[in-house]
């Protein structure tokens, strides 16, 4: 038994030698264009996910009482308590104004000697 010869690929090959050199800078370059994407793929891939959480992680809020982060919620899922809009701080501990304004703010600053226990008994100055 003998196979049939491949009729439909000899046939191909053929119309594609015959093609004019035109044709041939034109598969050339969409051969290429198309390796060029499967290349860069990845990379794209990988810089649209990091996009994707930092846009993410911009929207999250971690609770002031538990610390477990989520997506704009008024409770929070895991304990509860009430989900505050001030930036997440508890009540009392450090929380301050929502806005300051820097033209009416003084901030008092005390100099204070700071002894080098590093340094020599001899009074060595550095």
């Amino acid at each position: 038994m003998s196979r049939p010869l491949p009729w439909f690929w000899i046939a191909l090959a053929a119309l594609l030698l015959l093609l004019p050199a035109s044709a041939w800078r034109v598969l050339l370059d969409l051969l290429g264009g198309l390796t060029l994407t499967l290349l860069l793929l990845p990379l794209l891939a990988g810089a649209a996910a990091w996009i994707g959480w930092q846009i993410l992680r911009s929207r999250l809020r971690p609770c002031p009482v538990c610390g477990v982060s989520s997506l704009a919620v008024d409770i929070c899922p895991a304990c509860g308590s009430p989900m505050q809009a001030d930036g997440g701080a508890a009540p009392g501990v450090g929380s301050a104004p929502a806005e300051l304004d820097a033209s009416q703010v003084t901030i008092n600053v005390q100099a204070v000697e700071v002894i080098d226990p590093d340094a020599d008994s001899a009074g060595s100055q550095r």
